[in-house]
């Protein structure tokens, strides 16, 4: 029996931005009577099935966005005689649509580690079950990924995580409800060895895959002592000095490390978490801003962000204390007019941030946002192809609408359209160059110019675009793009790497 685990996506760059974590995770977590597994990751190059033959088992990863091309990929694998099995976020919240649409034997809803041997084991005995709950695991229970079976040359990016959950509850995300609220975080010996171990193969700019790097702020710690609550109290603080501890060793690795993370806007207000935040060498960070004004945030129950003028003060903070912001940002909202496009655009070059994605506001499964879309549209939703839109992820890719939800003041047409405009503006050659400034030599700059245009390619024109010729012509773009790219993150192996002494780190610190 051979082992597939399959990332699936409709386009295929050659290179890949990330390493997809949950595949060398579940290779991390496969018994070794099963042999290596092989890991084919689409964002790179298509599966061929043809490789694919009777008594194989095929594990298959599925988020929304790319569901539908999972199961064409798992009926083709139940087709070719293989033992078929999904998991992932999509996976949890649909196992039966897994089972009715893409042909699976077994679905692993929750998390995966702990799952996935007695899935195999069944497998081999010939008695798959036909659901495994995975459930919540104990962080102790978390696998490194197995990065020695990462291709050379085919990602810019490596991915450690070092917390699971989110204490939040933005009403466009799942990931709370999916992955829960209680932040479940990793020893720090156990992060900083996998760490280690990336650096050693060259691998120096390394995103931390968190939820929420960030998970117990100032105003938390404010609000347990209000109550008096001391166990709650003493609970937070424990998190909060584990994510100090955790920085202070990241700080003794190699100068040249540039990491990467996912935190909330509270963080602003925290100068000592920023600060320690340069030293470890999370050097930038995705910080959802989703609206730039109150009623937008109110959309999205997100009353913990600011807007308009003390937004734009806030997020100078995050580069003030030397961290680089991708600001996230969403367009549709019930409250969005034609206006805020061009406002949102005025706040994302005002507010200093380097990078910047400008997303449609998208109801996915798990959302309060979709259960409150769900029930608008009644038991009788409009279709596409005959496909409800309620199931938008069903659709095929060239006929999916980009805007799902009616806005009462624009047409979806027109949301895309102003969309498209404001990545165009704000990607723009002169605009990118004046980003630039914030690297010194020519050759940074022409390198940061290169990064923003196949940022753009990769996350706008392949998402945003209404027809397939243009998707086409900007995956071939990405492509060609990609490879110097992907040079340029490159590090030099250091196999002998162990991190620096504290005194070197603190005489490093003062030069």
């Amino acid at each position: 029996m051979s082992v597939y685990l399959v990332n699936p996506s409709h386009v295929s760059f050659g290179i890949g931005v990330i390493t997809p974590r949950w595949m060398y995770v579940l290779a991390s977590a496969t018994p070794d009577a099963y042999g290596t597994p092989i890991l084919v990751d689409e964002t790179l190059d298509p599966l061929d099935p043809t490789i694919l033959k009777r008594g194989d088992t095929v594990g298959i990863g599925i988020h929304t966005g790319n569901a539908l091309r999972g199961y064409e990929i798992g009926k083709a694998a139940r087709e070719a005689g293989a033992t078929v099995v999904y998991g992932g976020i999509h996976a949890t919240l649909f196992p039966d649509e897994a089972r009715d649409l893409g042909g699976a034997h077994a679905v692993v809803t929750g998390d995966g580690e702990v799952a996935w041997p007695a899935v195999l084991a069944d497998i081999a005995s010939g008695a798959p079950k036909p659901l495994y709950d995975g459930g919540r695991i104990a962080a102790e229970q978390f696998k490194p990924g197995r990065w020695d079976m990462l291709p050379t040359g085919k990602y810019m990016w490596a991915s450690v995580q070092t917390v699971r959950g989110c204490p939040k509850h933005c009403s466009f995300c799942s990931v709370w409800r999916t992955d829960g609220q209680a932040p479940r975080h990793r020893h720090v010996e156990v992060v900083i060895n996998e760490i280690l171990d990336l650096r050693r193969r060259g691998f120096r700019f390394i995103a931390l895959a968190d939820d929420n790097f960030y998970p117990v702020t100032l105003e938390d710690l404010r609000m347990a002592a209000r109550r008096e609550n001391k166990d709650r109290l003493e609970e937070l603080k424990a998190i909060r000095a584990e994510r100090f501890a955790l920085m202070e060793q990241l700080a003794r690795l190699p100068d040249d490390t540039v990491m990467f993370t996912q935190i909330t806007m509270e963080a602003a207000d925290d100068p000592e978490f920023l600060d320690a935040m340069r030293r470890a060498h999370i050097k930038g960070a995705l910080v959802g801003v989703e609206s730039v004004t109150p009623e937008g945030l109110k959309d999205v129950y997100k009353g913990f962000n600011v807007a308009g003028e003390a937004l734009v003060t806030r997020l100078q903070q995050f580069r003030k204390h030397g961290v680089h912001v991708l600001g996230s940002f969403i367009f549709g909202l019930p409250s969005d007019k034609p206006e805020t496009f061009d406002t949102c655009l005025s706040v994302a070059e005002r507010a200093d941030v380097t990078f910047a994605q400008f997303v449609m506001l998208t109801p996915f499964p798990g959302t309060l946002d979709f259960a409150a879309w769900e029930k608008t549209q009644g038991e009788q939703p409009e279709s596409v192809n005959g496909i409800p839109v309620t199931r938008h992820w069903l659709i095929p890719q060239a006929v999916r609408p980009k805007v799902y939800i009616e806005h009462p003041v624009m047409s979806a047409q027109e949301i895309r359209e102003r969309t498209q405009g404001v990545w165009d503006r704000f990607y723009s050659t002169k605009s990118i160059w004046k980003r630039a400034q914030v690297v010194k030599s020519l050759k940074s700059r022409l390198a940061f110019l290169l990064i923003s245009k196949i940022y753009r390619q990769m996350y706008a024109n392949t998402g945003i675009a209404t027809d397939s010729a243009r998707v086409s012509r900007s995956v071939r773009w990405a492509r060609l793009m990609a490879i110097p790219c992907q040079k340029l993150f490159a590090g030099t192996p250091m196999p002998g790497l162990q991190l620096r002494p504290i005194e070197q780190q603190s005489k490093a610190e003062a030069a």
